[in-house]
């Protein structure tokens, strides 16, 4: 994985508590992310929901072929790894 990527991590807002935990856990990791609040920009809803097909929040995105939604610290961990 390229050093300078950076993960979108799409959330639904400060009370979604699983994104909270997500942001947390990619900061633990030293992860770098953007925050995308899906309720505020329309065009980052109709992306996560109809382009990648999820309704769960946080939905996190590394590229066009990797990405996930709900939290997975699986996943997360599974990027770490490369990153080392």
């Amino acid at each position: 994985m390229n050093e300078e990527l950076v993960l979108t991590v799409y959330t639904t807002g400060p009370s979604c508590g699983k994104c909270r935990m997500t942001k947390i856990m990619l900061e633990a990791k030293n992860i770098p992310y953007r925050e995308v609040n899906i309720n505020e920009h329309p065009d980052a809803y109709l992306y996560v929901t109809e382009d990648l097909g999820y309704s769960t929040a946080p939905v996190v995105v590394v590229d066009d072929q990797d990405h996930w939604c709900d939290l997975r610290p699986d996943h997360i961990e599974r990027i770490a790894s490369t990153r080392r």
